[in-house]
């Protein structure tokens, strides 16, 4: 099955990942919001997010609102 092609800018992965290949990467969209693949298969699908529920995501890890278990 073809994999659509994902219009990011910049793919990045955390500068804490070192070169671990077990990372998860992220781009910005280039008509809004995020998308995140895994490091090992950059040509493979990725998650897409819109702007505003990706913004949620961020502000919940960093004020530590995310449920633990």
């Amino acid at each position: 099955m073809a994999v659509p092609e994902i219009s990011a800018r910049g793919w990045r992965k955390s500068s804490y990942s070192a070169q671990a290949s077990e990372c998860v990467e992220t781009g910005h969209l280039t008509r809004g919001g995020m998308a995140v693949r895994d490091s090992k298969d950059p040509s493979g699908p990725a998650l897409v997010f819109p702007a505003d529920a990706w913004a949620a995501f961020v502000t919940a890890v960093k004020t530590g609102d995310l449920p633990t278990a």
